[in-house]
């Protein structure tokens, strides 16, 4: 069994925001949004979501034409078709699109939909672009462009229209927080900054032409985010700082000048690696936010107050509900948070 990456691309930026978008779709608005950790972009498709284990694939294809017809809907199909003929199983096959023309849907209310919500004439026009543009790549077998495998291949079909803004689509990463939720203008730039490490990915090394014989080998040329990445890229931002990777906070400072000098080290490596499993454990995402939105608030209102005055305010269910997380790392987190907001 094998897999022969063909058809990468270099992405223009209107391009590149409609798969970011994709990216947050399938990070925040399916069912299932929460079995996905991996974003490989631009390797088996513009964008194939991964679970942990690099086993479950949900493959996307991107269109940012705002008034799609039936007839190039089906051309651009045709990446998606590939890889279902493939060796390789993926899972969901799903495109993304800016928007169709009103010959498209039966119910025009439904912006997630199979071929069931597609007027009849319609998909025959699908049908007819899916052929038309198949038989135009070399990197399809033409005798396995049949009728049965198009109609099998097109049941199988995600249709998702593009409906939010860029910020809506970020906030939907602390959705249940709208406390903590940030003005526009850094809603903006958290969606510009995935976007464009997104990009960075596509347009590093070319991998066209390489062959792999499993799907978790796509991770070895690194052309993908976490969802660790992108929640680190958002709390970063609203607290103005890398909570991991920049320096020691000033204000955890009378703490760790209370701890012997040669454990000095050990503890700081210690509230580190506890705020990195809090702020990745996916089980308790929900928990992190809620623990941070007090924090935040504490330390906006309390402005005077050192860390450990802050930390006697935090409710301590809070730090329960956060297995990760123990007095010295909440302490540690609260003075990352002063040190941001403060700066």
């Amino acid at each position: 069994m094998s897999y022969i990456v063909k058809s990468t691309e270099r992405l223009r930026k209107p391009g590149a925001e409609m798969e970011t978008k994709a990216l947050l779709y399938l990070m925040n608005f399916r069912e299932d949004s929460d079995k996905i950790h991996y974003f490989v972009v631009d390797f088996f498709n513009d964008l194939t979501g991964m679970d942990r284990a690099s086993s479950k694939l949900w493959d996307m294809q991107s269109k940012g034409a705002s008034n799609s017809s039936p007839n190039s809907i089906g051309r651009e199909l045709v990446t998606l078709y590939k890889n279902y003929l493939s060796d390789f199983t993926f899972s969901y096959l799903i495109l993304f699109l800016g928007g169709v023309s009103n010959t498209v849907r039966i119910d025009n209310s439904k912006n997630v939909f199979g071929i069931e919500n597609i007027r009849p004439q319609a998909l025959i026009k699908v049908i007819e672009g899916l052929k038309e543009e198949s038989d135009t790549k070399t990197y399809i077998d033409s005798s396995k462009i049949t009728t049965t495998s198009i109609n099998n291949f097109l049941k199988d079909v995600i249709f998702v229209i593009d409906d939010k803004s860029p910020c809506e689509y970020v906030k939907a990463i602390i959705k249940d927080h709208p406390c903590i939720i940030p003005e526009e203008k850094v809603l903006n730039a958290i969606f510009n900054e995935i976007r464009d490490e997104q990009s960075g990915k596509k347009n590093s090394h070319v991998i066209e032409g390489l062959v792999i014989s499993t799907s978790d080998e796509a991770l070895n040329y690194y052309r993908h985010l976490t969802n660790n990445e992108i929640r680190l890229m958002t709390l970063q931002r609203i607290i103005n700082r890398d909570p991991v990777a920049q320096g020691l906070p000033l204000s955890f400072m009378p703490i760790l000048n209370q701890c012997p000098p040669e454990r000095q080290k050990d503890m700081i490596d210690e509230c580190k690696g506890s705020l990195c499993r809090a702020l990745f454990n996916k089980n308790t995402a929900q928990s992190f936010w809620s623990i941070f939105e007090q924090i935040y608030f504490l330390v906006l209102n309390n402005p005077t107050d050192d860390v450990q005055h802050l930390y006697r305010k935090v409710d301590s269910t809070l730090i329960y509900n956060c297995p990760d997380f123990d007095t010295l790392s909440v302490k540690y987190f609260i003075s990352v948070v002063k040190d941001g907001i403060q700066t």
